[in-house]
């Protein structure tokens, strides 16, 4: 193979004469368009990162642990009994014709897999500064493996969930086979805030430290610990642009058939939550360019 002396003296090696232009590799250079949402190729391509990653945020969080997956289930479900016994018992909130324990477990699930997969996925850029200035690949695939590792605790928690339904001799319908839908309902919701917060963070630090306060107040503004008939008429609009509603309440109705979600509040919003996923992945992929710069 002949080569050739490059600017800086350095031998080159030329391709061989004989060799098919077929087989050579071919870049393509597109321009920028700041209004794409994904490269859905180049994450298809990347796909064994985005598995690898995911495995590993899951092998971490139970590393070196006491409990384990046992800290999983002990959590929501402390936290169920709590509710039952303020809201249900003291409180006397109505919880329609299933238990309030069952009530508030199945409203838990569904919002703690939102939540722990909404802080994860904040600091998963922030976090591992490396990986993004060190070495190319889609920096979306960080924020998503993060959303993935948490599905494991929400299976967990989905068992208990069963398990709390026999131990209450209350028997599921044809609606749980509804169930996956409203689960990838707030999976895709929990990528688009993740996308929007963990970029956020690059550029402004003090927002990973808002998650906290700002997953509070969204926590008491999503049904989860009460039914949403409860909500008053004036207040329904603003309810329904919750995104977590059609999650939350759906969830509920798949596994209990209990719900005062009407279709109205539903289509405004799951509608709400998919602005959310396309807005988040639109932003992060206009300010993706210069994260290495800024981290």
């Amino acid at each position: 193979m002949s080569s050739i002396p490059s600017q800086r003296g350095v031998y080159l090696p030329l391709e061989h004469p004989h060799r098919k232009a077929d087989s050579l590799p071919v870049r393509r250079i597109q321009s920028f368009s700041p209004w794409k949402i994904l490269d859905p190729g180049e994450l298809w391509r990347y796909r064994d990162l985005l598995r690898i990653m995911a495995l590993r945020d899951i092998k971490l969080r139970y590393k070196q642990t006491l409990l384990g997956v046992v800290w999983v289930i002990l959590q929501p479900l402390a936290a169920a009994l709590i509710f039952a016994v303020i809201f249900g018992e003291f409180a006397g909130l109505p919880s329609g014709d299933v238990p309030y324990i069952l009530l508030s477990y199945t409203g838990l699930m569904g919002w703690n897999f939102f939540s722990d997969a909404v802080t994860r996925a904040s600091n998963s850029l922030v976090g591992q500064p490396a990986l993004v200035t060190k070495i190319y690949f889609p920096r979306v695939i960080m924020p998503m493996s993060s959303v993935l590792g948490v599905v494991v605790d929400f299976l967990v928690g989905l068992c208990v969930a069963f398990a709390l339904m026999i131990v209450f001799q209350y028997s599921p319908s044809w609606r749980l086979l509804m169930l996956p839908f409203f689960s990838i309902l707030i999976l895709l919701v929990a990528v688009g805030v993740g996308a929007w917060i963990s970029a956020l963070g690059v550029y402004y630090r003090d927002f990973v430290y808002v998650i906290p306060f700002l997953l509070q107040v969204w926590f008491y503004a999503t049904p989860v610990a009460y039914i949403g008939s409860l909500v008053p008429d004036r207040w329904l609009l603003l309810y329904s642009l919750n995104p977590m509603v059609a999650g939350v309440e759906g969830i509920r109705w798949a596994m209990l058939g209990e719900t005062s979600l009407s279709l109205n509040i539903f289509i405004l919003s799951a509608g709400v939550g998919m602005l959310m996923l396309i807005g988040g992945l639109v932003f992060f992929h206009r300010v993706e360019h210069s994260m290495a710069d800024r981290i």
